[in-house]
Order: C-alpha cells, then sequence, then structure tokens
C-alpha cells in the first residue's frame, strides 16, 4: 500500500480551494440579493416620488384654481401657507407673506374678529361666517371667511385654515338668488291668481246658471201681474166714470178681472219665492267670498256640498249623474268659504276626470265617526267613474303645480291650495282609486259640538 505524501507548502488550518469556492459563491448571492433589494426599493422610491409629485401638483392645481382666499396660520396667527388668490387679494407672492403675521394684513376694524378666531384655535373650535377686510393692493377687499382648526399627528390644536369668498360675489351671489326667488315668487303669485279666476270662472257659471231659474220666474210672474194691473186699472177707472152695470159686468167679463184676481196671489208668491232664492244664492255667495280665514262659524256640511255641486256640475254637464248620500243635517265648525271652494275643487276636478268616459256618475258620501261629546270626526268621499290615477303619481296629486292636463288646461293648484285649506281648518285630504274604477278623495274634518244657547259651537278649536 502506497501512502501519498503531503504537500510540503500546504499551511495547517487554511481552508482547501472547494470551501474557498463555496463562500465566494455565497457571498456573490448575497450581493446579489441585495443589489435586486436596492433595486426594488429605488423603484418603490421612485414610484411613491412620483405619487407625491402628483398629488403636489393637484394640490397646487386644486389651490390654484381656487377663487376663495386660502390661508393657514398657526396658533399665533402667523401665515405658513397662502393660495395664488389669497398672494393676489393682499399683493404680495408666498415667500413674502411666510412668517408674517395675518394682522399686519387686516384693516383695523378686523382685528377683533381675527382675535377671536385665534382663541377659538386655541380652545380648538372653529369659527364660521367671520367677516374680514383684507389690505390689498387696489384698497379694501372684504371676504367671508369660515375657519378650521388645524391638528398634528398626535392631535394638537397647532393653527387654524381660513377660508375666505369674497363679499362682492357673495353679494352677487345674494342678488341673482334674489332676483330669481323674486321673480319665482311673481310667477307663482300670476299661477295662483289664474287658478283663482278659473274658479271664478266656474262659480260665476254655476251661480249665473242657478239664478237663471228664480230669476226667469220673477220676470215672468211680474209681466203677468203687469197685465193684471193694467186690465184692473182698465176697470177702475169705468167704474169711476160712472158707467152702467151692463156695461161695467160686460168689461168685467171682457177684461177677465174674476181671473186676474184670483191669480194675483199666487202670482205674488211666486214672485216672492223666486226672490228669497235669490236672496239665498247671494248669501252663500257673501260666505263663499270672506276673508276672514280665522273666523269659524257653524254650517250645514251637506248644504255646502249640494251647492257645490249645483254650481259646478250643473252648469257644466246638465246630464252628469249624481247619488247623494249625505245625512240631512252635517254640522262643521270652521269657515265655510274656504270648504266651499275646496268642494267645488274636488268636484270640478272629478269632472274632468271624466272627460270622454263612457259613464260619468258622480258619487258623494258622507258619515260622522262619533267622539266624546259629539267631538268626531266628519268623513266625506267624492268619488268619480273616471279612468283614476296612475299608482306613481298618487303621491304627487296635491304637490304645487303638479297637474296631468294639457298645457293651458290647468295650473296644478287646485287640489294643492284645497289641501291647504283643509290642513288649516284641522283635517285631512287624501287620494286613492276605487277597487270598482276611477278615483275617491276622502276629505275628513272635525264635527262640531253641540251648539250652545249663543248659537255657537262647544269644544274643539272652532
Amino acid at each position: 500500500m502506497t501512502v501519498p505524501l503531503s504537500d510540503p507548502f500546504a499551511m495547517p488550518g487554511l481552508p482547501s480551494d472547494a470551501d474557498a469556492e463555496s463562500a465566494w459563491i455565497d457571498v456573490i448571492r448575497k450581493m446579489d440579493e441585495t443589489y435586486a433589494n436596492l433595486v426594488a426599493q429605488q423603484v418603490e422610491l421612485e414610484r411613491k416620488n412620483a405619487e407625491l409629485e402628483e398629488a403636489q401638483a393637484f394640490i397646487a392645481s386644486v389651490l390654484g384654481s381656487m377663487t376663495d382666499v386660502l390661508i393657514a396660520c398657526d396658533r399665533d396667527g402667523r401665515i405658513e401657507q397662502s393660495n395664488p388668490a389669497a398672494e393676489r387679494a393682499l399683493g404680495h407672492p408666498g415667500h413674502d407673506l411666510a412668517g408674517r403675521p395675518l394682522r399686519d394684513f387686516l384693516d383695523p376694524g378686523s382685528h377683533a374678529a381675527f382675535a377671536r378666531l385665534c382663541a377659538a384655535a386655541l380652545q380648538r373650535e372653529g369659527g364660521a361666517d367671520v367677516e374680514l377686510s383684507l389690505r390689498g393692493p387696489t384698497g379694501p377687499f372684504p371676504v367671508s371667511v369660515n375657519s378650521t382648526v388645524r391638528y398634528d399627528q398626535r392631535g394638537h390644536a397647532i393653527g387654524l385654515v381660513l377660508v375666505g369668498r369674497p363679499i362682492g360675489e357673495l353679494r352677487r351671489a345674494y342678488r341673482d338668488l334674489a332676483a330669481a326667488h323674486e321673480g319665482l315668487k311673481q310667477t307663482q303669485q300670476q299661477l295662483v291668481h289664474s287658478e283663482k279666476m278659473a274658479s271664478l270662472g266656474r262659480l260665476v257659471a254655476g251661480v249665473a246658471h242657478e239664478l237663471n231659474n228664480p230669476i226667469s220666474f220673477v220676470y215672468g210672474n211680474a209681466h203677468a201681474l203687469r197685465r193684471y194691473v193694467e186690465r184692473l186699472t182698465a176697470y177702475l177707472d169705468k167704474v169711476h166714470e160712472g158707467a152702467a152695470p151692463d156695461a161695467l159686468a160686460a168689461l168685467r167679463k171682457e177684461l177677465r178681472i174674476d181671473r186676474a184676481r184670483a191669480d194675483s196671489p199666487a202670482t205674488l208668491d211666486g214672485m216672492l219665492e223666486g226672490t228669497e232664492r235669490v236672496r239665498d244664492i247671494v248669501a252663500e255667495l257673501r260666505r263663499f267670498s270672506s276673508e276672514q280665514k280665522h273666523a269659524a262659524e257653524r254650517f250645514d256640511l251637506t248644504a255646502l256640498l249640494r251647492s257645490a255641486v249645483t254650481w259646478v256640475a250643473k252648469a257644466q254637464t246638465p246630464d252628469l249623474a249624481v247619488l247623494f248620500d249625505l245625512p240631512d243635517a252635517l254640522d262643521i265648525a270652521g269657515h265655510p268659504g274656504h270648504l266651499h271652494q275646496v268642494a267645488m275643487n274636488l268636484v270640478q276636478n272629478a269632472i274632468d276626470a271624466m272627460a270622454g268616459a263612457p259613464r260619468r256618475r258622480l258619487e258623494l258620501h258622507a258619515r260622522t265617526d262619533g267622539g266624546p261629546a259629539g267631538l268626531g270626526m266628519v268623513t266625506v268621499t267624492v268619488r268619480d267613474t273616471g279612468p283614476g290615477i296612475p299608482p306613481d303619481l298618487l303621491g304627487r296629486v296635491f304637490d304645487p303645480f303638479f297637474t296631468t292636463k294639457p298645457v293651458g288646461k290647468g295650473t296644478g293648484l287646485g287640489l294643492s291650495i284645497s289641501y291647504q285649506l283643509v290642513k288649516d281648518q284641522g283635517g285631512t285630504l287624501t287620494a286613492a282609486n276605487h277597487p270598482d274604477g276611477g278615483a275617491v278623495f276622502t276629505l275628513t274634518l272635525p264635527a262640531a259640538g253641540p251648539a250652545r244657547r249663543d248659537g255657537l259651537p262647544t269644544g274643539g278649536d272652532g
């Protein structure tokens, strides 16, 4: 057996070539990993730097596009940052403003208000709607300021941010808003006036129709009575002239004096009945036109509903079938003129809804729900046989200016005004569709209490 001779030049304790090569490989691998990490960190740093630059550019563009003055101050009121609008208002670039007290750029009259803002910052409170007057290059520059407390990362108040809207712009905006509001008010008044005129037109047509019958009756009876008077006068003249009895008898028969005497009382009664009917219609008109909004009186709702249907329906639609399911008397305490207008609006709305319908029928039902001491609720329903109300429009029928009628056929205020009039008298007005077709409007009102000796209702709000 041959024993290898050892390397005479090998030093004891040194690594072999294989170990050295393995160590260098590890070093190179670590260097590669470190370099890769450095490259990744550099890429991430460049990405974040790009994002930061984008954010700074975005913030700068926002600040530059703001027309409002923006100034950031510390707790002592020294300027730390400002936007271009503030620099233009103060007449100084940003680097000249930084570190200077904002008080130096305010008119003396604004020092107290600014001091209150700074005190609010110390108390961690914000201020709003404070008017400050900046000293600009062309003179005073008033602004309406909102302030917000600024905090650091630990939540400590370190200053405040002021955002000011130039008063000139606000005043122009307020003037424009006031002008638009005034225009809307005038338009609304014109529409309300149009609705009143439309209601008045329906009222006049109905009243004219109602007055026509008694006036015609009085007119016809007056002509008959005039003929009777002429005959009686002619006969009496012959009597005073001393005519012979035979001649008077012949004249009496010729002039039909006996018939004139027999018909005169009935003719006078008919004239009296016609004039009384005219008097009642005029009384209803006076009650309808009353403007005493807070004057409550006791009246019969049944008679009012019948009157409203007569004045509206008979004048426009003589062939309309009307069903009255009403008690003989239904006492209400309130404003009869307003409720008469509500009833006329509901009847008119029903007639309009039935235009073109094959069957036109108007139904009015009323009932009283008993309550303590007679202070229950009166419920009145007005139903038509029209197509009904689309379900998606049920919630809007009482909105002002809402109408499904063609342009020029309605203002959309009739139901809205009715809703408010009923509400003012402590009642409700709702709309729904009847299961058998057509729309149903339900009116509820407080019933009048028992009448007192003075004729006024007891209890309730009336």
